[in-house]
């Protein structure tokens, strides 16, 4: 049986926990502030972040992931007689993935199967988990990554942003509109499709952007033996995080809590929430 590694970078958003139970290779993205750069998730996470730029009007800039850290990450694990499925960042979102080929071609070898997840966060991560679930049943390289590539369109998200803030600042939302969307209490609700983060739906009220996140659990349903990823960013509301916790609860829909990393919470800003996952299989 092949020794296969799980690698992908740390937009994965997956709790440090969950890395290390199975040994998962996170490469990380760059985040820079006021000219320090800083490895997103090693050397700084959200809450440090949103500190260091609460003051700012211009938020931090990030830098993929270069194909000479690939290579020094892809070679170590080759040398180790490795074969590596190689998960990141949608390829529209981020040049990453295709760093990531460049590495593979300058190694020279069939061993590195490399995979656009048209995903980003916890998207991706979902996709990570499924490998790793996948690896454990005793799937080959080849096989994994195949699978993943054929689950990419099912991952689903639902993202509830009570807070417009950063997405004005990142140019994601006019000014005009954003400030009258906090006025009239307007909350977004986003998801991840065509390799893209999209306004899926423009909800007035917190109470009712929570029963449409969860509400779209409930259409989907959640693949058997697959996790639901249930994303945070700074929320400061502790009833949405109890609502949509008690809900997972009664459903028994086994979830995994994890906090938003910097180079995603960039763009995200604080009190933010969301689901990520694999939907049932039809």
């Amino acid at each position: 049986m092949d020794k296969i590694k799980i690698i992908t970078d740390s937009t994965c958003d997956l709790p440090q926990s969950i890395i290390d139970e199975y040994d998962i290779e996170v490469i990380p993205l760059l985040v820079t502030i006021n000219g320090e750069s800083y490895k997103d998730r090693e050397e700084l996470v959200f809450s440090e972040m949103m500190e260091k730029i609460k003051d700012s009007d211009e938020l931090p800039t990030t830098t993929q992931i270069n194909p000479q850290r690939f290579y020094e990450y892809y070679k170590r694990y080759i040398d180790e007689g490795y074969k590596i499925v190689s998960i990141h960042i949608s390829s529209k979102m981020s040049g990453t993935a295709q760093s990531a080929l460049i590495a593979k071609d300058m190694l020279d070898t069939e061993d590195i199967e490399v995979v656009d997840s048209q995903n980003v966060t916890a998207g991706l991560g979902v996709l990570v988990l499924e490998a790793q679930n996948l690896k454990e049943k005793g799937y080959g390289y080849k096989e994994i990554a195949n699978e993943i590539r054929n689950s990419v369109d099912n991952v689903k998200s639902a993202l509830l942003f009570t807070s417009l803030d950063n997405l004005i600042k990142g140019g994601r939302l006019s000014k005009t509109a954003g400030t009258i969307g906090n006025l009239l209490g307007i909350k977004l609700i986003l998801d991840v499709s065509n390799g893209i983060m999209n306004v899926r739906e423009k909800i007035r009220g917190t109470k009712k952007g929570v029963k449409s996140i969860i509400s779209y659990i409930d259409e989907k349903g959640v693949r058997e033996g697959s996790k639901v990823v249930f994303l945070t960013a700074g929320l400061e509301e502790v009833e949405i995080r109890e609502t949509i916790i008690s809900a997972l609860k009664e459903r028994n829909i086994d979830y995994i809590e994890s906090e938003v990393g910097c180079v995603v919470g960039t763009h995200s800003g604080t009190n933010a929430c969301g689901f990520f996952f694999l939907e049932k299989n039809n």
